[in-house]
């Protein structure tokens, strides 16, 4: 055995794997109801009309209001976490998350309704950016990768309870519109659900440490070198000492100025890269699949019941997929997946395009198609999700989390956090005016030109970051 080999095992024996893994599952139970919040909402659609009279464009509205207040935490989030922590935003987001289930559910107008919609989506937005963040300060290198996709599974599972949740109880209740216990509708039960996982969120985050790399950010490195010491054993000071000096040429308090190339003038290359990453994966529809599962399913002829049936296989088929990223993330790396990803995502939505192209409308005004393309748009609609979750989903929130250097990483997340937040935004509210207008077949096919445009962007401009410490990140 040489003597680099038994020093790596020595530095690797040291590693609290353990602990690291436990915060790590803390910090994800932001994904879980980023997912969860997300998803339930998608049983709901049928209860917001019913109950607030909203036209096809407000019901709309009524979906995607959440994400107005996703973009406004993304970009607050980053910027906080830089001055207050990262764990104390995410207990802020907690906090977001209760008040938005409860008063979700009791809303009695479509503006009260919007209201908590918004400040649970600053909670789904803070969460969004700031658990992959907080996770790739605290993993070692070799696991980052691996650890940070658990985000990813953890938004998936978060989808999947939500599906199974709302068609439980619309099954119990017979319909989303029907009232179940104590007098109120199914569709109001779908979000008390949520307060469960948002008050173990808020608990389980007063038991985990503050991101070490925040605390050298912010000259604690006495708190840094405690928090290290837990984690890595002897190698906390040598650590600190990377952090002092990867932010030793230019140690200040972190500003949006410092996306700004000093030399240039120019807003940073890696930022652009970022943007482009957080707009590429909402271009490409995913949410449509999340948001409209059931309305999209029953729009070509599956009941109530059978297009939530739909959603829960569909939330199922994702776990799979980003456990096989996990496997692979750390070894082949991260652009072979997102490039992979994109090529699948193109053709399967093309195929799902031209499933729906084939279709005839009947008198209700829904779409029709034949057995065998109503099979091939649901196969398609499944392999573009598989497709998604075993890429983009994860891998995503994966570079965005350590692609940035230390010094920008919280200005540099608030901003893509910002333009990923703004384009899930922008796809969901006009899904429902391009269903009205162009139809499923027009809608699929912008996708997939996305999707299409996104393999040149991966190939072009996204550089590998596998392997590579935090410290090691050029902006």
């Amino acid at each position: 055995m040489t003597g680099s080999s038994q020093v790596q095992e020595g530095t690797q024996a040291e590693t609290n794997m353990g602990l690291i893994v436990l915060i790590t599952i803390v910090a994800t139970l932001g994904g879980f109801l980023f997912g969860f919040d997300s998803g339930v909402i998608n049983g709901t659609f049928d209860g917001l009309q019913a109950a607030f009279g909203s036209s096809v464009a407000g019901g709309g509205f009524n979906v995607a209001s959440m994400l107005l207040g996703c973009a406004m935490g993304a970009f607050l989030a980053g910027w906080m976490a830089d001055k207050f922590g990262r764990r104390s935003i995410l207990l802020v987001a907690a906090v977001f998350f209760i008040i938005s289930a409860w008063g979700s559910g009791v809303a009695a107008t479509a503006g009260e309704f919007v209201f908590y919609r918004l400040i649970g989506g600053f909670g789904v937005g803070a969460a969004s950016v700031l658990a992959p963040a907080y996770i790739s300060e605290l993993a070692p290198a070799q696991y980052r990768g691996r650890l940070t996709t658990l985000q990813q599974i953890a938004i998936i599972v978060g989808l999947f309870l939500a599906f199974v949740s709302n068609y439980l109880l619309a099954e119990t209740a017979g319909g989303s519109t029907t009232v179940l216990w104590m007098g109120y509708e199914a569709w109001r039960w779908m979000f008390w659900v949520e307060l469960v996982p948002a008050i173990v969120f808020l608990v389980a985050l007063l038991t985990i440490p503050e991101s070490p790399r925040y605390l050298v950010l912010s000259g604690a490195r006495d708190k840094a070198l405690l928090v290290l010491g837990r984690l890595f054993g002897s190698r906390a000071a040598s650590m600190a000492e990377e952090i002092d000096a990867s932010l030793a040429a230019d140690h200040h308090k972190p500003t949006f100025a410092d996306l700004i190339n000093k030399k240039t003038g120019r807003v940073r290359r890696i930022v652009w890269v970022g943007i482009g990453l957080a707009t590429f994966q909402q271009l490409v529809g995913i949410n449509v699949v999340f948001y409209y599962g059931a309305v999209l399913w029953q729009a070509v002829g599956f009941s109530e019941s059978d297009a939530l049936l739909i959603n829960i296989l569909s939330a199922g088929l994702s776990i799979g997929a980003c456990i096989v990223t996990i496997l692979l993330v750390d070894k082949i790396g991260r652009k072979p997946l997102l490039w992979v990803g994109s090529l699948g995502m193109a053709v399967t939505l093309s195929l799902v395009t031209y499933a729906f192209s084939t279709g005839s409308f009947t008198e209700d005004g829904s779409l029709s198609l034949s057995y065998a393309m109503g099979t091939l748009a649901l196969v398609s609609a499944n392999a573009y999700v598989v497709f998604f979750n075993g890429s983009w989903g994860p891998v995503m929130w994966v570079m965005l989390g350590e692609m940035f250097p230390n010094q920008i990483r919280g200005s540099g997340l608030a901003v893509a956090g910002l333009f990923q937040w703004g384009s899930n935004f922008a796809i969901t509210l006009t899904f429902p005016v391009m269903l009205a207008s162009i139809g499923l077949a027009g809608a699929y096919g912008f996708y997939a030109v996305s999707a299409y445009v996104s393999v040149w962007f991966v190939l072009k401009l996204v550089h590998e970051t596998k392997g590579k410490t935090l410290e090691q990140m050029e902006g």
